[in-house]
C-alpha cells in the first residue's frame, strides 16, 4: 500500500508544481471537483488507448457516496455509452447493489482504466500506469468508507499484491481512511454461477462497512 500511496502524493505535488490541478485545495464542491477532474481525463492521451476509444469512461454515481465499486476497465457497450459497467456484468452489479438496499445512483462506480482495451483484452501495466492517478484523485475526492474492488486487476493494480482474487476476496483492506473489499468480477459469476455465494458474502461485508458494521464471513 506504502507505493500507492508516494505514487499518489508524487503525482499530486506533480500537477500542483505545474498549476494544472488544484482540485483537491479549492472550495469547490465534489461534484465540480469531478466535473473538473472528467474534463482533464476525457482530453488524456497519455497511453495508446486514447487511440482507439471511442469514449472515456470516467465514471458516475454520487460524488458523497460513503460507498464506491471499482472495476478493471471499459468493454464495448461502455465504450459506446461513456458509462462503467451497463453491460450484462453491470447489470449483476446493479442487482446486487439493490439488494444491499442502496440505488445505483447511491453508489460511486469507476474502473482502473478509463478507456477500452482493443477487444476486451486486459490491461497492460504501462495503460494502468498512465490511468491509476486519475482513480486514485476520484476516490481521494467521493472519500468513500467502503471501497469494493471488482475483479483480479482491480484489487492487484490498487493492493500491489500479486495474489489471485479467491486469495484476496472475504479481507478487508485499509487505504487511507477507506476500507477495500477485494471480491470476483460480476463477469466471473456469469461465466461460473458457483461464485455469487461468494460475492454475495463480499457484498454484505461492504453493506456492514456501510452502516457501520462488521459481519461475519
Amino acid at each position: 500500500m506504502k507505493d500507492v500511496l508516494d505514487m499518489f502524493k508524487s503525482y499530486l505535488e506533480q500537477q500542483l508544481e505545474f498549476g494544472e490541478d488544484e482540485l483537491l485545495l479549492t472550495s469547490r464542491s465534489k461534484s465540480e471537483c469531478l466535473e473538473a477532474l472528467r474534463e482533464k481525463v476525457e482530453r488524456c492521451t497519455r497511453c495508446p488507448l486514447s487511440v482507439t476509444r471511442k469514449r472515456v469512461v470516467f465514471g458516475e454515481g454520487s460524488a458523497d457516496s460513503s460507498v464506491a465499486f471499482i472495476g478493471e476497465a471499459p468493454g464495448r457497450e461502455e465504450n459506446e455509452k461513456g458509462r462503467p459497467f451497463i453491460g450484462s456484468a453491470g447489470q449483476l452489479l446493479s442487482k446486487a447493489i439493490e439488494a444491499m438496499g442502496l440505488r445505483r445512483e447511491d453508489v460511486y462506480i469507476a474502473n482502473i482504466v478509463k478507456c477500452r482495451p482493443p477487444s476486451n483484452r486486459v490491461p497492460r501495466e504501462s495503460e494502468i500506469a498512465s490511468c491509476l492517478p486519475y482513480l486514485l484523485e476520484q476516490l481521494s475526492i467521493v472519500n468513500p468508507v467502503a471501497v469494493g474492488l471488482r475483479g483480479a486487476v482491480a484489487a492487484q493494480s490498487i493492493l500491489k499484491l500479486d495474489w489471485p482474487v479467491f486469495k484476496l476476496r472475504g479481507r478487508v483492506f485499509t487505504y487511507s481512511e477507506m476500507k477495500l473489499v477485494p471480491t470476483y468480477h460480476p463477469a466471473a459469476l456469469l461465466r461460473n454461477p458457483d461464485l455469487k455465494r461468494h460475492f454475495w458474502k463480499d457484498m454484505k461485508l461492504i453493506k456492514g462497512i456501510h452502516e457501520g458494521v462488521m459481519p461475519s464471513t
